[in-house]
């Protein structure tokens, strides 16, 4: 087995002679909260497995008692990322007059991040499986709904809360009816309850619900089987699943749902009066405000 972080909040692995390749989140103190500095390292986690010919399964897992509470929203480091908020630096003239690119900015910033990271992640040219335990929440669930398999922690529980927490209609990757069922989607989304791994197994979202302590082993030993079939084949299988969910509209219907998601941002911040905070230390870049060739550069914080 070999072990190297991508930075501290991402590290990478190779088990198996090199067949499987393991990535975890590395942020168990803030309960695998994500970051934006997060999402980079996992995304050039992903794409370093993925040009790895060796590697044929990639497990996606994270340290700690819960695999995610979604997006980072209140931390140091993320404030950091955020500072000034998306109105701050730009104006827009009108025949109204002039106002700030908050919604606009968010746009960018979420397509980017959030949206297009998850749709290539779940594209990605290996098979994937996310091994998760405790609290999966909110953007939490956009991380495992990438990978063609889920394992869960027999304490696993699902829910997505950005609807009661601040009247949104779901996280930025909406496959919640794909995932759930349509009424288990509105129900969970409008009440903002959880459902535990054994109704998830049998919602058929969860491939397989193992005992926490066991989660790491059986979670490898279910990889060593996949990656005893050949890479060709693996990845028709996948691609032919795919392709399948695509025509009958999920590709459609996530671009629809962030289309929504935007939407409840921009009615939140005009409510909210366009309020974020406006201080940027000298050493963090704006990533809020960057444009679309920066974004597009690996080397971004």
């Amino acid at each position: 087995m070999t072990a190297e972080p991508v930075t501290d909040l991402v590290t990478y692995e190779t088990l198996e002679d090199g067949r499987i390749a393991r990535i975890w989140l590395n942020r168990p103190e803030t309960h695998n909260a994500q970051t934006r500095t997060l999402l980079v390292a996992l995304d050039e986690a992903f794409t370093r497995a993925e040009a790895d010919d060796t590697v044929r399964v990639v497990i996606l897992a994270a340290r700690g008692r819960n695999f995610s509470a979604g997006h980072d929203l209140g931390s140091e480091a993320a404030l950091a990322e955020r500072r000034p908020g998306p109105g701050q630096h730009r104006t827009f003239t009108t025949h109204g007059g002039t106002r700030s690119g908050v919604a606009e900015k968010t746009y960018l910033q979420e397509w980017h991040f959030y949206f297009e990271n998850t749709r290539r992640w779940r594209d990605l040219r290996k098979i994937t499986i996310a091994a998760v335990q405790g609290n999966v929440i909110s953007a939490g669930l956009m991380l495992m709904w990438a990978c063609d398999l889920i394992v869960a922690a027999d304490d696993a529980r699902f829910s997505d809360v950005v609807g009661v927490r601040l009247g949104m209609p779901g996280v930025e990757y909406y496959a919640h009816p794909w995932e759930f069922g349509p009424r288990k989607a509105k129900e969970l989304l409008l009440t903002g309850d959880s459902i535990d791994a054994d109704e998830a197994h049998r919602l058929g979202m969860v491939s397989k619900v193992f005992p926490v302590d066991d989660l790491a082993e059986n979670t490898l030993a279910f990889a060593r089987r996949i990656s005893e079939l050949p890479t060709m084949a693996s990845l028709l299988i996948k691609d032919s699943v795919n392709a399948a969910a695509d025509a009958m509209g999920f590709t459609e219907a996530l671009r629809h749902g962030f289309h929504i998601h935007e939407l409840g941002h921009a009615h939140w911040s005009a409510a909210n009066d366009n309020r974020f905070p406006v201080a940027l230390p000298p050493e963090v870049p704006d990533w809020r405000t960057a444009g679309p060739t920066q974004l597009a550069r690996r080397d971004r914080p």
